[in-house]
């Protein structure tokens, strides 16, 4: 099966499992860049609610196959990832788990570490899916480190979707006067969290606040339909969404039009 920026001659790139410090915790995280030596922005890659499994390490490496030094960390680190065999119920509790402040804290260290990164050219990006598009947004708003953001399907982002927690005490559309780069936020028609009305609230509060960003809702896709492991995977949407998020990645990172 061809993959939407499949990496086609692995050896350009070098990876490795490394881990980095937060709070007094040993975070895990997988890293992966080109071979030759050069200038690179970096880009934070955030896993789904099923953690950092081979389709993240892979997105990883097509990333870092554009030309950028890309990091997956395991956000799960602290609570232990859920299994590929566990029930949404466990994994849903691994994910409510995971303390928003904390996660803030834990993508700086992520940024931190590529900043430290031998090439790097200084601007750093970050990418999610699932779980992993909704801390995109949170990191967005709650961080100045990021010259890009992309969110891909993050649910859960406002009020009505998400009643307030000790551990999320603010939905996230509530913290859009916060964002502090361009933010591309994708979604399938077909999904329920977030549902096309919750991206339209998003849309509003992004519009109100006066912030730079684009909405692309997919047409005949649903949540994750860029994850070509699961059953939600749709080849044709997945296709057209891998040279947007590049172009626009090239754009904020890359400094190209």
């Amino acid at each position: 099966m061809a993959l939407a920026g499949q990496v086609t001659n692995p050896q350009r790139l070098e990876g490795r499992d490394l881990t980095f410090q937060s709070d007094g915790a040993a975070i895990n995280a997988y890293l992966a860049r080109p071979r030759e030596p050069g200038s690179y922005p970096g880009i934070i890659v955030i896993h789904e609610a099923w953690g950092v499994l081979e389709h993240i390490r892979d997105v990883t490496r097509r990333f870092a196959n554009l030309g950028y030094i890309a990091l997956a960390p395991d956000l799960y680190t602290r609570v232990g990832a859920p299994k590929p065999e566990d029930s949404m119920d466990i994994v849903r509790s691994r994910m409510l788990a995971l303390a928003d402040a904390q996660l803030v804290r834990d993508l700086d260290q992520a940024a931190e570490l590529l900043a430290a990164q031998p090439g790097m050219s200084g601007k750093i990006g970050c990418v999610g899916f699932c779980m992993g598009g909704r801390t995109t947004l949170l990191y967005a708003c709650g961080s100045n480190r990021l010259s890009a953001a992309i969110d891909c399907w993050g649910g859960a982002v406002t009020a009505d979707a998400a009643p307030a927690t000790p551990q999320r005490p603010v939905p996230i559309a509530d913290l859009a006067p916060r964002l502090g780069c361009p933010l591309y936020v994708v979604a399938g028609e077909e999904d329920a969290n977030p549902s096309p009305a919750q991206i339209e609230v998003l849309r509003q509060r992004l519009q109100q606040a006066g912030k730079t960003f684009t909405v692309d809702i997919f047409k005949n896709a649903g949540h994750a339909f860029f994850a070509d492991y699961r059953p939600s995977y749709r080849e044709k949407a997945a296709f057209e969404l891998w040279p947007r998020m590049a172009s626009f990645f090239d754009t904020h990172l890359q400094g190209k039009r």
